[in-house]
């Protein structure tokens, strides 16, 4: 008998989030579902990862797991320890909230499927827009993770797995749109509270958070109603870094000939 393909959902919203239910009614058709997720909402955690300490783990179902740490400790303790058998894909959220260009430096939802693409792992986020209802936005997920899984070895290249970055509206249009990241602005506001005659409390930014409307971005595609996906890269390498930045680069140049 031909085994189902497993699929692990994870999130950064914590294992009793709305989003996290929406996305296992919708893609239990489509494999052996396993739910390893933070036990405590993580959100902005980034490719944070607890190595100097202890997490505690939880189980609450035959398949379901809460690793009290971040979304990427989620991942690597759900690969490395929980899991009977390698996934064929690792699907995160749905996220309450967009992750839309540079949303997805900070993104816990985002991170969790960039561990399991750095492990070999098809990885894809799944983010909600606006709004409450994530249904539609879990079906879109179910429809892009039906594709991968189709792919098979297609969606893994050079012992790393794709990873997808999937945004849709509350009411999204028909269709899908493949997009790059676009950029957000966050107000850059600090608002500093004293607490003593010697310490202060910080609270980092503000609203609201502006974005481009360049043709062609995430941004723009939900702007315009559409479901946006994007293929984010793993090498942080700037492979035009000469032509963008040729003043550094002459300088460095002399610099390395001095030392020859």
């Amino acid at each position: 008998m031909v085994r189902r393909p497993l699929i692990l959902l994870t999130n950064d919203d914590g294992i009793e989030a709305p989003g996290l239910r929406a996305l296992e009614a919708a893609l239990c058709p489509l494999g052996e579902l396993w739910t390893v997720a933070p036990g405590e909402e993580r959100s902005t955690s980034s490719h944070s990862v607890n190595l100097r300490r202890a997490l505690r783990v939880r189980r609450l179902g035959r398949r379901r797991w809460a690793v009290f740490g971040t979304p990427v400790d989620a991942v690597f303790v759900a690969l490395f320890a929980l899991l009977p058998r390698r996934p064929a894909l690792v699907a995160s959220g749905v996220n309450g909230g967009p992750n839309l260009g540079t949303d997805t430096i900070y993104s816990g939802t985002v991170a969790a499927a960039r561990e399991a693409a750095l492990r070999g792992v098809p990885g894809l986020a799944v983010s909600l827009v606006e709004g409450t209802d994530y249904g539609p936005a879990a079906r879109v997920a179910a429809r892009v993770a039906d594709q991968v899984l189709r792919a098979g070895s297609g969606a893994q290249a050079e012992g790393r797995g794709v990873l997808l970055n999937l945004n849709v509206p509350a009411a999204p249009r028909p269709g899908l749109r493949v997009t790059r990241l676009g950029r957000r602005h966050y107000p850059e506001e600090v608002a500093l509270r004293r607490i003593s005659s010697a310490s202060w409390s910080a609270r980092i930014g503000g609203f609201p958070v502006g974005s481009d409307r360049t043709p062609g971005t995430d941004t723009r595609a939900v702007h315009d109603g559409y479901a946006s996906l994007s293929v984010l890269t793993l090498d942080l390498t700037q492979r035009d870094a000469r032509r963008r930045f040729p003043g550094l680069f002459a300088r460095l140049a002399r610099e390395e000939g001095g030392r020859r």
